[in-house]
């Protein structure tokens, strides 16, 4: 009965708790000025820094990407010759740490190595720990433009990327993951710069158990949806995990700024009805996804393989549909030893392109672009002149769409197809092989750092491309929304009329959950097909991969 109660328990608390988040965020971002930001600013600009036009937000936006990933790269090449490494690891190979920089300041946190072996506390705490809180503090910062821009009363400038990001991180990021350390810290997550600890296994072999600054890393990895794990096993290890409350307070993390950021445009925009409706279709999405996934798995009572006996059905499966629904990729037992059908659907839910929340502000910045697909297609079906806030799309912010939502499209099929024919790094075969490629590069492109671990990705083959569709993954998305929300934003705003369509209504609700259906289920259901959906089926017949 208590299992029965855990997800909506769940969903409820996040209903509640999200508006109220959101607008205190919507409140520090459009603040004018707050404390102690005078005195950074002055040091770092000599004053407040002024209002950009869309170009000078993406040129700032890509010049700190750019040093940022300069200095991580150097970090972990390097990482040697650093402070805070007990155990003496090397420095990565540099495709490795040229992967692994590209995945942190993406925001996608994709994991080719094993972070207790191959990253010194160095690395972790000041290469990948501040970028967690950096990438994800760019989601909200791209997020807070978009929403400014759309109100706009025909002007281009709308906000500063280096205050937003300031704000982001500082006033919004840093307390919130503060307590949620805390929090861990008392459920038992280490956070220590102890020596290894030697420990004489059960089969009578030693083993070096590594310690670590734990928890501060664990709390942003889930806050800021980036999941990379202290770990190589990520929140499936007790030293992350040890308890249903971490494993629950975690979980919940994983959702509830995305969901916030839902709020965030609504405060912003003053369409508090508006986005109701895409929070509840970003809901149906979820629901739909974790009661598929809880079906499938509940139907394999057999399959218990890479699943954690400290955590129920409920909660491993409730995990699985929240970490990649959002661009968080974290995991409490292995996504590879699911059933093919809830396997599927977790691909499908990162192909979806963080729209089901998504990363922290990326999942609406995302579902941005398809409110303005289907505007359109819904202004074609009707004869209306296709507007969104009573601005006018044309074919320039169309155009700007669909290669924001293609890009990672693109990135997923042709990634997968190379490798199928250029690398032979996986061990299944049969459907199963094609799911774990595709689960691959789906991540990557969706951002999601999440991974079927039979796909051997430390190769220079999957170092490099799965970097590529990250780059892509990322950049097409923001490129494309800061255009897109940039032109409407320097549009002359048209009065309302009866005759309008309404975007505050279950129809338009229902209208958005199709087109996104329909998009993503036209460009992928061949090869997912050919993956899942078979494996499946031949399952049922007692083939196994």
């Amino acid at each position: 009965m208590v299992e029965l109660l855990y997800f909506p328990f769940y969903l409820g608390l996040l209903i509640l708790v999200s508006p109220f988040v959101g607008y205190y965020m919507a409140f520090i971002l459009n603040a004018k000025l707050l404390p102690f930001e005078e005195i950074t600013f002055k040091f770092l600009f000599s004053g407040t820094p002024s209002s950009q036009t869309p170009k000078q937000y993406l040129n700032s936006l890509v010049l700190f990407h750019f040093v940022g990933a300069v200095i991580l790269f150097l970090i972990l090449k390097f990482q040697n010759y650093l402070p805070f490494n007990p155990l003496q690891i090397m420095g990565m190979d540099w495709d490795l740490a040229l992967n692994t920089t590209i995945s942190f300041i993406t925001n996608t946190n994709w994991q080719a190595y094993s972070g207790e072996s191959q990253l010194s506390n160095f690395s972790q705490m000041f290469g990948l720990t501040t970028q967690n809180f950096l990438s994800a503090g760019v989601g909200i910062s791209v997020l807070a433009f978009v929403s400014r821009s759309i109100v706009s009363a025909k002007i281009n400038r709308f906000g500063n990327f280096w205050q937003d990001l300031f704000r982001s991180a500082f006033y919004i990021l840093l307390p919130i993951s503060f307590f949620v350390a805390i929090l861990l810290v008392g459920q038992g997550v280490i956070q220590s710069f102890q020596e290894p600890v030697l420990s004489l296994g059960l089969d009578g072999v030693s083993e070096t158990i590594p310690m670590g600054p734990t928890a501060s890393q664990i709390a942003i990895k889930q806050i800021g949806t980036n999941g990379g794990g202290f770990f190589g096993v990520n929140s499936a290890h007790p030293f992350e995990n040890p308890t249903p409350i971490s494993n629950f307070i975690q979980m919940f993390s994983i959702l509830f700024l995305p969901a916030s950021c839902v709020f965030l445009y609504g405060k912003i925009t003053n369409s508090f009805r508006h986005v109701w409706v895409i929070f509840f279709v970003m809901l149906s999405f979820l629901v739909l996804g974790f009661a598929s996934v809880y079906i499938s798995e509940w139907n394999f009572p057999g399959n218990l393989e890479g699943k954690e006996f400290r955590f129920s059905l409920t909660e491993s499966t409730i995990w699985l549909s929240t970490t990649t629904a959002a661009s968080n990729g974290s995991v409490n037992s292995m996504h590879d030893s699911y059933s093919p059908l809830a396997g599927g659907i977790a691909i499908f839910q990162m192909m979806l392109g963080e729209v089901i929340f998504g990363g922290v502000g990326t999942g609406m910045y995302g579902m941005f672009l398809f409110l303005i697909l289907t505007v359109f297609l819904s202004g074609l079906m009707t004869g209306r002149t296709p507007e969104y806030f009573g601005k006018k799309i044309g074919s320039y912010e169309i155009k700007w769409t669909l290669f924001g939502i293609l890009s990672p499209t693109v990135c997923i099929l042709i990634g997968t197809a190379l490798t199928i024919f250029l690398e032979s790094g996986y061990t299944a075969k049969g459907p199963h092989a094609l799911s774990q490629i595709l689960y691959a590069y789906s991540s990557a492109a969706g951002n999601n750092g999440s991974a079927f671990a039979g796909f051997a990705a430390d190769t220079l083959w999957g170092n490099l491309s799965l970097g590529f569709s990250m780059l892509v993954g990322r950049f097409s998305v923001i490129y494309a929304v800061i255009l897109v929300a940039g032109s409407l934003g320097g549009k002359v705003t048209t009065m309302s009329f009866d005759g309008n369509f309404k975007l505050d209504t279950p129809l338009f609700g229902v209208l958005l959950f199709c087109v996104i259906l329909i998009v993503c289920g036209l460009s992928f259901f061949p090869v997912l097909a050919l993956g899942p959906i078979l494996e499946q089926l031949l399952i049922s017949k007692g083939i196994f991969f």
